[in-house]
């Protein structure tokens, strides 16, 4: 289930006509819910972990400094551009992160104020978990409010490969 504030109406890609887009508009804050028929550690693990990270997220590289205060930087698939260079605000594992956003590959979403990105894991019975990813502060962030609609896309590779360990066909 995904909830979307539609105050900021502006196209996840200008380039792409409607109907070839993806995703829908964005909004102020984002608000993912799914069920993964897995462990909540197992879950946890991949959202983490860099390896399973580039499974998932476009194939990014992930290097992490886990804990309050430590940095979760993002590189491209061929590790040259910095995609991102964020600040972990809460750590509680295997439970909850909360972490600063700022899309640094695009000059627009850079020169925006960052935004904040929450994961939360919790048991649900039969030895599943529920997983909520809540992207919010995005109200003076129209451009990123646009592009991180991705989520419901990332989020479903993240479960499927939990899941059965393959991935879903690129969108791109």
């Amino acid at each position: 289930m995904t909830t979307n504030d539609t105050s900021t109406e502006t196209p996840a890609d200008p380039g792409v006509a409607p109907t070839q887009r993806p995703y829908a508009a964005a909004g102020a804050t984002q608000v993912y819910v799914l069920y993964i028929n897995a462990p909540a550690e197992k879950v946890w693990d991949a959202i983490t972990e860099p390896a399973a990270v580039e499974r998932f997220f476009h194939g990014l590289r992930l290097d992490a400094t886990y804990g309050p205060g430590g940095r979760l930087r993002s590189w491209s698939p061929d590790g040259q551009t910095l995609w991102g260079d964020n600040t972990i605000l809460e750590w509680d594992p295997p439970r909850r992160m909360v972490h600063t956003w700022r899309s640094l590959y695009d000059e627009t979403m850079a020169a925006e104020p960052e935004s904040r990105v929450t994961w939360e894991v919790e048991p649900a019975p039969g030895g599943a978990c529920k997983l909520t990813l809540v992207h919010d502060q995005l109200g003076d962030s129209p451009r990123t409010a646009a592009s991180v609609v991705g989520w419901s896309w990332i989020l479903s590779n993240l479960k499927t490969i939990v899941e059965t360990g393959n991935s879903l066909p690129s969108i791109r």
